[in-house]
Order: structure tokens, then sequence, then C-alpha cells
């Protein structure tokens, strides 16, 4: 009976483990959410730091001039999956270039995209197909 008791035990704290494992993923961006928080003008370097974190590029456009650049990729889980995920969907490019002069913002640009966004172009019939 004690051996069956621990067994359990043992099999209820694996199945908790594995249970919560699955629940750690990495941090999630809102960059569309989060750049409504900055203000033209007003916000500064470290505002931006705040709410939308480090960069994943920079550039210095000219002396006292830089753009920061943050980009997504958002993915649903069945676009995940291996293999056939490329077939069940098209994830959605998003990103955010914010201009700032001498540590104040001047221009945040925002823009959403899907890989499938330009697909019309190529749907009329008259068009010629290049092989």
């Amino acid at each position: 009976m004690v051996l069956q008791k621990s067994f359990f035990l043992l099999l209820l704290a694996a199945f908790i483990l594995v249970t919560f494992s699955g629940c750690y993923n990495t941090p999630v961006r809102h960059l569309a959410s989060d750049v409504a928080l900055l203000k033209v003008g007003q916000s500064t370097e470290e505002d931006v730091l705040v709410f939308l974190g480090e960069p994943d590029d920079q550039q210095e456009v000219q002396e006292g001039v830089v753009k920061w650049l943050y980009s997504d990729k958002e993915m649903t889980f069945l676009e995940k999956a291996p293999l056939v995920g490329k077939r069940l969907g098209s994830p959605e490019y998003k990103s955010v270039v914010v201009t700032m002069t001498n540590k104040i913002v001047t221009e945040v640009i925002y823009s959403a995209s899907d890989a499938d966004d330009m697909d019309w172009a190529d749907d009329y019939p008259w068009q010629e197909k290049e092989e």
C-alpha cells in the first residue's frame, strides 16, 4: 500500500511538472499597444526602453539623430508545426521604427504585414505568368 501511494505521488508530481513546464514561454512583445504609449515630442529614450525594451537594431542617421528598430514575428500554434505549418497559414510580421533627436522621440512608425499581403498581385487572369 505504501509503495502504491508513493508511486501515485511520484506520478502526480511528474504530471504537474510536465504540465506547468509547458506554460513557460518566451516573453511576448505587444508592439502595437506599447507604441501607443509613446508621445512624439515628449517621450524620452528612457521611456522607449521602459515601454519597448532594448531595440533589435540601432542606426545613427546623423549627429544626435538615432533610429531604433523593433521587430516581431507572430505565429499561431498550427503555423509552428513542422512540415505542415507553412501550408496552414503565414506569420504576421510587426515592426516599429522610433526616431529620436537628442534623446527625445520625434517620429514613431508602426507597421504590420502578413506574408500573404501581396498575393493579390498575381491573381488576375490577364497577367502573364513568367516561368
